[in-house]
């Protein structure tokens, strides 16, 4: 195994973290940055109330997005196994 196929492969392995934890990561994002502005229109600075919010929308961006993400996961990981006698020379 050359250096090119390994850096294939750690290209390849970065793309998929980014691109499977990004919705989770944006959704956290977009709802963080609407209850930080609602917080600061009302000048509540209750602290649960900047966590709570988050955590619901990751459990729900979780439940919508886990089935793509697990198959996504699944397809590199079938990849990686299927391939193995070509990394291993």
């Amino acid at each position: 195994m050359n250096q090119g196929a390994v850096i294939d492969l750690a290209k390849n392995a970065l793309w998929i973290t980014v691109m499977v934890s990004s919705p989770v990561l944006l959704i956290g994002l977009f709802v963080g940055l609407i209850v930080s502005i609602f917080q600061a229109v009302t000048s509540i600075q209750e602290p649960t109330l900047a966590f709570v919010p988050k955590i619901i929308a990751i459990f729900v961006a979780m439940i919508i997005f886990g089935p793509w993400m697990l198959a996504v996961m699944m397809e590199y990981i079938i990849y990686l196994y299927s391939n193995m006698n070509n990394f291993l020379v």
